[in-house]
């Protein structure tokens, strides 16, 4: 089976789809696909070109993902199933980089919504950068896309993925932070 996810490798989605292929589904063998965003999702499941579409479609923090709302109006598909994960997010940073060097703080829109309490606190005066894919963004940083005075909101997944030193983790507002993924395939 091929399932398509909204995000880079090790982000959430990713987690999500493995989740869902072995506790949901029972699927023993699947192929990801890292489509980034919903939009590319759900144009691969209605081209056919994967078999299930994995996407984020709200959190218990920061609300509706608007980009999954958008593409969601755009494509017609099966919901078939809905399911939460716990997401806790880290702050990451390449290796040998200190608090003091953070000029400014990448990652999806959704994680930084989330984390909002926590960098008006701590980082008030870092400047805040949306990126496509909290995963990409960490993929950017240590491939050095990105200048080394950034730090990501990822999942620990991702830093070590990526090589990437957690500078700190659960920046979550919430301790309980859920995020409802929607599994979706083709209308028969």
């Amino acid at each position: 089976m091929k399932i398509g996810v909204m995000g880079a490798k090790g982000s959430f989605s990713e987690e999500a789809a493995r989740i869902y292929a072995k506790k949901h589904a029972k699927l023993r063998k699947f192929e990801l696909f890292y489509l980034i965003t919903a939009e590319n999702v759900l144009a691969s499941l209605e081209k056919r070109a994967i078999d299930l579409a994995i996407f984020p479609i709200e959190n218990s923090n920061g609300g509706i993902v608007l980009e999954a709302v958008h593409a969601m109006a755009r494509h017609n598909f099966h919901i078939k199933k809905m399911f939460e994960i716990d997401v806790h997010h880290c702050l990451l940073v390449k290796n040998g980089v200190k608090a003091d060097q953070i000029t400014t703080i990448v990652s999806h829109d959704q994680a930084i919504k989330q984390c909002r309490m926590y960098l008006r606190r701590v980082w008030p005066k870092v400047r805040l950068r949306e990126y496509a894919d909290t995963a990409k963004a960490a993929e950017d940083l240590s491939k050095g896309k990105l200048p080394k005075t950034t730090a990501v909101i990822a999942s620990r997944l991702a830093g070590q993925l990526y090589k990437l030193g957690v500078l700190e983790e659960s920046i979550q507002d919430l301790k309980f932070n859920y995020t409802t993924f929607i599994a979706a395939e083709r209308l028969k």
